[in-house]
């Protein structure tokens, strides 16, 4: 064990539909985390990994629910095991992918019984991320420290 992991991981937990449980996990929890990025990073490297290694597969694109900046906008449907997850889409998944229209609200992912922190670590084992390779983001970089106000009497100079 990892001296840094909380939780044993061993390869027979690395099974497809563990590694869906886990996605599933981190997507339902990063819609309400106060910083998201980690968790969205982690899922969409974890379904492009199960996509190149055939444990998933893309089945088609949806209208997006939560367009951005435009009218209409496509996700990836991607099925694992008995989940399925929306992903953004490449270039060539628009040529190559049906398009299935509306996204239906019935279809549910069935419940899962795993921790936040079982499933990251999960992840993270299975991608090799890690939380603190986050680059700052732009709000970061940007942040300035704060300066008290100079202030002078009437006619002086500041410099």
């Amino acid at each position: 064990m990892n001296p840094d992991q909380k939780y044993p991981l061993n390869q027979s937990k690395l099974t497809s539909e563990n590694l869906a449980q886990a996605v599933f996990i981190v997507n339902r929890h990063a819609k309400t985390a106060t910083n998201p990025k980690f968790l969205y990073k982690l899922k969409q490297e974890s379904l492009k990994k199960l996509i190149l290694e055939g444990k998933a597969k893309k089945v088609g694109l949806h209208f997006s629910e939560n367009p951005r900046n435009s009218q209409q906008q496509s996700d990836v449907l991607v099925e694992c095991g008995r989940y399925t997850f929306h992903i953004p889409p490449t270039k060539t998944d628009f040529h190559d992918l049906p398009h299935l229209g509306k996204l239906d609200g019935l279809v549910r992912n069935p419940k899962a019984a795993l921790s936040l922190n079982t499933a990251k670590a999960l992840l993270q084992s299975y991608t090799g991320l890690a939380e603190d390779d986050q680059p700052p983001t732009n709000k970061q970089k940007n942040q300035r420290t704060y300066q008290k106000p100079i202030f002078k009497k009437l006619g002086e100079r500041y410099f």
